[in-house]
């Protein structure tokens, strides 16, 4: 499973940068603190603050695990979609194409992004739901990340984010885990990104990235439709559409990847 977005991790930062960033390293109880503060004045209540902080440590394995993935991508495209892409994965896919037939219909209409690209990155992400989503709690990773000062302002924004989602309620904070960036959900969101293109597709009121599926899909699309994804139109390297799914993932090999699977889907 891709932990390593950087290309949402880029666009995040015009999403929710702090207007006065709390100062990263030194004190760790401090700097929460001055998080906190930033957390409320850009209208988080305090109630969500204190359930979310409270008490919350860093974690040293976040940390490690962040600069071991610098560079992510050694294997040539071969060797890298030999392990993503296979028989068993491929007929899951082709399930899920079937299962959700009506609704993926539903989606490429509203935004036009194909099926079967949609599928290819739910399966490769968290394998269609049923995969590994994530178990660290998303307000420790983030709080760690943001204390850090490499990128201290990004996840600063993600922390804001995060803490948005539960204020809206569309998640609840028990729901809140996730991976070693603090993505979430089955198709792996950034929090910023689930604030700025979650979608209620199945208008129950809330964005949930974790347990709707019409939520999911409709999300993925309306981000890849968002950044210029177009029906009906290549999507291999060099073309339009895969410059548009920059913002799913910067790497090459992970958006041929994509490309990849989707094109197995479709027997081509």
């Amino acid at each position: 499973m891709l932990r390593c977005r950087l290309a949402v991790f880029i666009g995040a930062l015009l999403l929710s940068t702090p207007s006065h960033a709390a100062r990263c390293g030194g004190n760790f109880n401090s700097f929460v603190q001055n998080i906190s503060a930033e957390a409320a004045a850009s209208g988080i209540s305090q109630d969500v603050i204190s359930q979310a902080l409270g008490g919350v440590q860093q974690d040293a394995g976040v940390l490690a695990f962040d600069r071991r993935q610098r560079g992510t991508f050694t294997k040539t495209f071969e060797q890298y979609v030999s392990t993503r892409v296979g028989p068993g994965r491929i007929n899951a896919g082709r399930a899920m194409l079937q299962r959700h037939a009506a609704l993926l219909s539903q989606v490429e209409a509203k935004y036009g992004v194909p099926r079967q690209i949609l599928v290819a990155i739910w399966g490769l992400e968290t394998d269609f739901g049923k995969g590994d989503m994530g178990k660290l709690p998303v307000f420790r990773v983030l709080v760690t990340m943001a204390h850090d000062c490499r990128r201290t302002d990004l996840f600063q924004g993600e922390l804001l984010a995060a803490l948005k989602i539960v204020q809206r309620g569309d998640l609840r904070l028990s729901d809140m885990i996730g991976a070693y960036a603090g993505e979430i959900g089955q198709t792996q969101f950034l929090p910023s990104s689930y604030i700025k293109y979650g979608v209620d597709f199945d208008g129950n009121g809330h964005v949930d990235l974790r347990h709707s599926v019409p939520d999911v899909l409709a999300s993925t699309a309306n981000l890849l439709h968002t950044n210029g994804f177009k029906m009906g139109a290549p999507y291999g390297e060099g073309t339009a559409n895969f410059e548009a799914m920059r913002e799913w993932n910067r790497a090459v090999i992970y958006r041929k990847t994509i490309g990849y699977f989707a094109d197995q889907l479709m027997g081509r």
